[in-house]
């Protein structure tokens, strides 16, 4: 499912216009997104959660040249899904 496949159910199911859900679903994303990048925890109970951490730097291997490199750390984001879910 696409963007536009999810703003047509939610146009059905919650009897919006589509415009309607489109700011909606962006509103949804903006938020997420927003409490991501201060680092906060997102729940939706009996969906997941989203949660920012920290992946530590490690050693890698250029594919092409076959050194060995230092790849540094960095935040990423990561999803459980909720009980329901599953």
């Amino acid at each position: 499912m696409n963007k536009a496949e999810l703003i047509d159910a939610i146009t059905k199911d919650a009897n919006l216009t589509k415009a309607d859900a489109g700011k909606a679903l962006d509103a949804f994303v903006n938020n997420v997104k927003g409490a991501l990048k201060q680092e906060e925890r997102v729940a939706l109970v009996g969906f997941g959660s989203w949660s920012v951490t920290e992946r530590a730097s490690r050693t890698g291997r250029n594919p092409q040249t076959g050194k060995t490199i230092t790849i540094p750390s960095k935040k990423v984001v990561k999803f459980r899904p909720g009980a329901e879910l599953k």
